[in-house]
């Protein structure tokens, strides 16, 4: 749909699965702990992800995907239901080198997290009523190879408070796409 294409912003939630935040060995959030990523990063399904010359290491991070459809403010958990169009799956893709050198100044990861077509997202999206987020398997194949495999029960922090905590800052619009954290294996 037309919302897919246009968000206002995508929201990637850090450190939702606890095995990936060991993996990095990242401290585990005591709330939801969230960056940006510019719309201009999203790439439609079969799209070619674009490395950058100045990328040497580049990883795969495997994510549900929410898609705001009605737009709110300090949303409350129980009507985060209201808000949400749709669900797909996303991969946030990391310039991990890019990503460390900014961590180690305390800079942002904008530019590790937000070159063009560095968010490839779909090829469905399924309805509230036709898909409970609970209970869900969540895996990336590479070349036929297994690398990433989770399930959202695993996540620290539910969708509903995700979307209810993040509402708390901004104005969610609807189009707007919410990446909910990735599990091991990047």
């Amino acid at each position: 749909s037309d919302l897919l294409m246009a968000p206002t912003k995508i929201v990637c939630v850090l450190r939702n699965y606890l095995e990936h935040a060991k993996e990095l060995n990242s401290p585990v959030p005591d709330k939801v702990k969230f960056f940006l990523k510019p719309p201009s990063s999203l790439l439609a399904n079969r799209g070619t992800v674009i490395i950058p010359d100045s990328v040497e290491s580049l990883h795969h991070e495997v994510e549900l995907a929410v898609l705001i459809g009605k737009r709110g403010r300090f949303i409350d958990v129980d009507n985060v239901k209201d808000h949400v169009m749709a669900y797909t799956v996303i991969l946030d893709m990391t310039a991990r080198d890019l990503q460390g050198k900014a961590k180690k100044a305390g800079l942002p990861w904008t530019e590790a997290k937000g070159y063009d077509t560095f968010a490839p997202f779909g090829p469905r999206a399924y309805p509230p009523g036709e898909f409970d987020w609970h209970h869900k398997r969540i895996w990336l194949d590479v070349n036929g190879e297994r690398r990433q495999e989770g399930n959202t029960n695993d996540m620290l922090f539910s969708i509903e408070r995700i979307i209810s905590e993040v509402s708390e800052v901004m104005t969610l619009e609807p189009g707007d796409i919410f990446c909910t954290g990735t599990p091991p294996g990047v």
